[in-house]
């Protein structure tokens, strides 16, 4: 594969003042659904609420991600995502979040935060990035996103670590554009209402 590469500075800050607007109507939006979702958490298996796990961001930064708690608190630990529905450590209530995605909620306070971005590669766990071949950590050349070309894809069929996803993202950021990140969220929201692909 071909790559090349060359900071678009215009994007970058068009891109960041368009996630703080996003992220923040969302929120508001969301917040009577976020809510429910955090009751049905402390009603199902109590505190915590939140899940909170190291991730690596742009430029290989440790950041503190934040999501809503789907499984059972003993097996809140850095290790690879359930492959399926029936995973034994997901939680009732937690596979319905998981279903819809809603789970990934409190991403939006991340890229408020400044260190994700609404549409950008998934940000993966050290443990993994650590084992990726040296060519794949081209991908931490863009800000970690909540969604983007992988979750719109083919995010149910190929792990985020293969080299086929990470040539993905490095397709995602050879080409990135206000409007590609804009018709990534609106397949997005397609994604979601249909739940492909998310367990």
């Amino acid at each position: 594969m071909q790559f090349s590469y060359r900071e678009q500075f215009r994007y970058r800050r068009s891109q960041r003042c368009a996630d703080i607007v996003v992220a923040a109507i969302a929120l508001i939006i969301t917040a009577p659904i976020l809510a429910l979702a955090i009751l049905a958490i402390l009603l199902e298996d109590g505190r915590p609420v939140f899940f909170r796990q190291q991730r690596v961001g742009r430029f290989g930064r440790l950041f503190t991600m934040y999501k809503l708690r789907t499984m059972t608190t003993g097996a809140c630990v850095d290790a690879r995502k359930p492959s399926g529905n029936s995973d034994a450590r997901v939680t009732r209530v937690g596979r319905i979040l998981r279903h819809t995605s809603l789970d990934e909620l409190p991403q939006f306070v991340n890229v408020l935060r400044g260190e994700m971005s609404v549409v950008g590669p998934r940000p993966e766990m050290p443990f993994i990035v650590g084992s990726y071949q040296s060519w794949q950590n081209l991908r931490l050349l863009a800000p970690p996103g909540i969604t983007g070309l992988w979750q719109t894809t083919c995010r149910s069929t190929i792990p985020l670590d293969h080299p086929e996803a990470t040539h993905r993202d490095l397709d995602y950021i050879q080409h990135a554009s206000t409007s590609f990140d804009f018709r990534l969220i609106a397949r997005t929201i397609t994604a979601m209402l249909r739940a492909n692909g998310a367990y």
